[in-house]
């Protein structure tokens, strides 16, 4: 299994990987339908090229040869904050060390920065553990994770990486 730069023919699979690992993750939080709205805006093949596009940022997957069970995206916000915006390991994979591996590279990415700052949803306990165990702590909140107006109360968390 080794790391690398997501391509454009890599998006129909990370796509129907996030669409997985939300619904695992967030139908019981959110209900199903209102988690398949959110996977279409914001995890289609065409939002996520998007994301590709961007100066300043990496998209990153975990491949093993012959399936995509991770992926990450992070952009550099200013001279010494770095933003991860996604992680998510599929659901069959998690417990592996996928995330921990994705969270190395991630830190790595931008070797100017000094901090590195996410948002995780506060009802996602694995996730806000997970990232506590991974030297995180948190720095705030905020009532709409992701994007201005969605409504997702989240935890921000920082790491200061060197």
């Amino acid at each position: 299994m080794w790391i690398r730069t997501a391509s454009t023919d890599d998006l129909e699979t990370i796509s129907a990987m996030l669409t997985e690992t939300w619904h695992d993750t967030y139908d019981h939080i959110y209900g199903r339908e209102k988690v398949a709205e959110l996977t279409k805006a914001w995890h289609s093949v065409p939002a996520l090229k998007q994301r590709m596009n961007k100066p300043r940022t990496e998209f990153i997957v975990c491949d093993d040869g012959a399936e995509i069970s991770g992926m990450a995206y992070v952009s550099q916000v200013d001279n010494e904050t770095s933003m991860l915006h996604q992680l998510y390991v599929r659901p069959s994979t998690q417990g592996q060390g996928i995330g921990k591996k994705l969270l190395i590279e991630v830190e790595a990415c931008f070797p100017d920065v000094r901090k590195i700052r996410l948002e995780v949803e506060e009802a996602n306990d694995r996730a806000v553990r997970f990232y506590g165990e991974n030297g995180f702590r948190q720095v705030g909140t905020t009532p709409d994770c992701g994007v201005k107006g969605s409504g997702i109360p989240a935890v921000i968390m920082e790491k200061v990486i060197w």
